[in-house]
């Protein structure tokens, strides 16, 4: 249990919603910081802890949809009317940009967040409930494979849309095989070809599962 003043390693998974080892990596990163007992057991203060919070959340991004005023009175019409949210996590400015400005373009009305890295993403994911998340395999401080177990393992995940990204041809996939399994990937090079239509089908299936729910 905690002290109070420190946690235990499993006891800051559970808050975030996230496996072991990739607060283990936060402490390694320090992201967090920890000391470790006789036995070898972190216990990450509660200081660092709440400053990381704070830290992620103006972290991410927010581009178009509903914010401020306009969320609250939005939030009065969820019943009629349920805004998409997309979390793209990716590190690199480039491709931040790009699926921005493809989103802007193609899908005005959906609501668009951005996590700079994975632990972040991670953390988001939870206080944003995205309806799908696009994501990069290689990021830094976290794989791909395990970002991607991360997230299925999160109570949240249920009917949330996964589709990945990545620069690597198929050979290179072969180490994140088992996480990419059932997973539509996008090449990075075709891009601008291949997400769109992914995004439509994402967005296709929270319509109808909005309708069968009205």
């Amino acid at each position: 249990m905690s002290s109070g003043s420190y946690y235990t390693t499993l006891e800051v998974a559970k808050i975030l919603g996230m496996a072991v080892r990739s607060v283990q990596l936060m402490v390694d990163r320090g992201d967090l910081q920890a000391w470790k007992t006789p036995g070898g057991h972190r216990r990450i203060t509660r200081e660092s802890l709440d400053r990381w919070i704070q830290g992620s959340r103006s972290g991410v991004t927010g581009i178009g949809g509903l914010n401020g005023a306009q969320e609250t009175r939005g939030s009065r019409r969820r019943a009629v009317q349920r805004i998409p949210r997309i979390l793209l996590i990716e590190d690199s400015s480039h491709f931040q940009h790009l699926v921005a400005m493809l989103v802007k373009q193609k899908f005005p009305g959906v609501d668009l967040h951005i996590a700079h890295d994975g632990i972040t993403g991670l953390v988001s994911f939870g206080h944003l409930q995205p309806d799908l998340i696009i994501l990069d395999i290689l990021l830094p401080g976290i794989d791909g494979a395990t970002m991607i177990t991360g997230l299925r393992q999160h109570s949240l995940f249920g009917a949330c849309r996964l589709v990945v990204l990545t620069s690597l041809d198929q050979d290179q996939r072969q180490p994140y095989a088992y996480a990419l399994e059932g997973v539509d990937v996008v090449h990075k090079p075709r891009l601008v070809q291949e997400l769109p239509p992914l995004v439509e089908s994402a967005l296709g299936h929270l319509r109808k599962t909005a309708s069968a729910q009205a």
